[in-house]
């Protein structure tokens, strides 16, 4: 006989696992892309705007990256988390959103250097 709560329950954690992932998609896309706005505003000479940006994109990357440490703590190296193509791709946009802010810190420098 088929355990009807035990279904009720994966759903239920399938639908937040997807909210959590969505999280992640969200705040390391929206660190990216304001990472690029503060390098389009270093590119312009407004240094001053440039940092205030990248701090905003430091907050977002900072939720984001609080999100994957939730996933991990709750997963706790047990493969209790199931993964999915979804959760790849958040951890990809994560990555990516990771390095974009890295390498632009350095363009935004070295813009005001030439400046």
């Amino acid at each position: 006989m088929m355990d009807l709560d035990s279904i009720v329950d994966t759903e239920s954690e399938m639908q937040d696992l997807e909210e959590v992932v969505m999280g992640l998609i969200i705040n390391s896309g929206q660190a990216r892309s304001l990472a690029y706005s503060a390098l389009k505003k270093a590119k312009e000479g407004d240094f001053d705007q440039a940092r205030a940006v990248m701090a905003q994109s430091r907050m977002a990357l900072n939720e984001a990256h609080l999100i994957q440490t939730k996933l991990i703590e709750e997963d706790q190296g047990e493969g209790k988390t199931k993964v999915s193509l979804v959760l790849v791709h958040a951890q990809d946009h994560l990555m990516t959103s990771m390095l974009a802010r890295e390498l632009i810190a350095e363009l935004i420098e070295l813009h005001e250097k030439i400046k």
